[in-house]
């Protein structure tokens, strides 16, 4: 477990503007260090803003594009193409530019996809996947997740929901209590769509890094709560965490109600 860094932002577009750097750097230096890079990436606003913000930065080009594996922390069990799903909002916003690789971009399963409606089926299948992508590497470091093997992300991505949710992981959901799987279908989540799916806390924990964004006085109190020592089913952004780093992305707005003691000099 690594205890939590804040960086603290003037403001959204900022905030956005500096994780894309930060982001462009982490891929550039794990493909110059093993040839390729593993990234988990969030949709919502902070989300698709930060990728907005990678589209149209000039560094963006240093990314060998096609050596970039790219997964989800969660998805709107919803048909393909469906404009809330974060895959489709994610393409829109980055990755329809850039030179991936399709075999690359592991998209979690649609409801009209090969295991129609039934949601648990189609986690089952997510989970198989980053088995498969997890076992070479596996087998070289020893890595994986408590509730079976995933890849070992280089920077796995989390929005922060105002009342903690990470993922599609919400307070005092069976989700957030799952430790045996690392994919899991949701079921009467709080906010619409009701059915999801769902990397769980252990699959997270096994990324290098996470990486939470919280922008706008609407993130503030969950801010300070996950931040200030609360219990991951109540809060389940304080369970969120990464094995060397843990890094917190704000705006000035989304940290001003953290406890003086927490909030760090403004980085910019």
């Amino acid at each position: 477990m690594s205890a939590p860094q804040l960086v603290v932002h003037r403001d959204k577009e900022l905030m956005a503007r500096a994780a894309a750097a930060r982001l462009i750097t982490k891929v550039v230096d794990a493909q110059t260090s093993r040839g390729y890079a593993s990234v988990v990436l969030t949709g919502g606003r902070n989300g698709n803003g930060l990728l907005a913000a990678l589209a149209a930065a000039p560094a963006r080009d240093a990314v060998d594009w096609g050596r970039l594996d790219l997964w989800w922390g969660d998805e709107r069990f919803l048909p393909e193409g469906d404009p809330e799903r974060n895959v489709t909002q994610a393409r829109e916003a980055l990755l329809d530019s850039v030179p991936l690789d399709p075999e690359r971009v592991h998209a979690m399963p649609a409801s009209d996809g090969p295991w129609g409606s039934d949601v648990e089926a189609a986690a089952e299948a997510y989970a198989a996947e980053l088995a498969e992508a997890a076992r070479p590497e596996t087998m070289r470091s020893a890595a994986a997740a408590a509730g079976g093997p995933v890849p070992v992300f280089d920077v796995l991505m989390l929005g922060v929901g105002p009342d903690t949710h990470v993922a599609s992981l919400f307070p005092e959901l069976p989700a957030v209590r799952e430790t045996e799987r690392t994919v899991v279908g949701v079921h009467g989540a709080p906010k619409p769509p009701p059915t999801r799916i769902t990397l769980t806390l252990p699959a997270i924990r096994a990324a290098r890094e996470v990486w939470l964004l919280a922008a706008g006085e609407d993130k503030a109190e969950a801010a300070a709560i996950a931040l200030s020592g609360a219990g991951e089913i109540q809060a389940p952004a304080a369970g969120a965490y990464g094995r060397s780093r843990t890094l917190w992305l704000l705006d000035a707005p989304a940290a001003s109600r953290l406890p003086r003691a927490l909030y760090p000099p403004a980085s910019s």
